[in-house]
């Protein structure tokens, strides 16, 4: 089973984005209010990928990348971005050009192909 961190700055959207990835059997681990707390929960219990939606307080979301790519610990984890607008993801794509982009709808597809590698 492969373990997830989701962060969605929005709580009922967040659950509604794990559901199918819960359904084809991975863990998933929320976080949708604070960013601190998702780096601390990172560090401490390493999932196999975080996965950052840029589609709402994108800047949010990649404060928590920066800071995931700034330590030993962490830098090498699998970033997924999903969502966002095309300013959104150019500015992430800027920060993490190592990490996977997707959409939404494409979550667990995409997610599952990134994991495979």
């Amino acid at each position: 089973m492969h373990r997830l961190y989701l962060i969605h700055w929005n709580g009922d959207e967040a659950e509604a984005l794990a559901e199918p990835l819960r359904s084809a059997g991975m863990e998933v681990t929320l976080e949708s209010q604070d960013g601190g707390r998702a780096a601390k929960a990172i560090n401490s219990n390493r999932p196999d990928a975080v996965i950052i939606s840029l589609a709402r307080l994108p800047s949010h979301g990649r404060a928590v990348a920066e800071h995931l790519l700034s330590r030993s610990a962490t830098r090498d984890l699998p970033i997924l971005f999903v969502g966002g607008s095309p300013d959104a993801i150019a500015k992430a794509q800027q920060l993490a050009p190592a990490a996977r982009f997707g959409q939404l709808a494409e979550l667990p597809g995409t997610l599952l192909a990134l994991l495979a590698t």
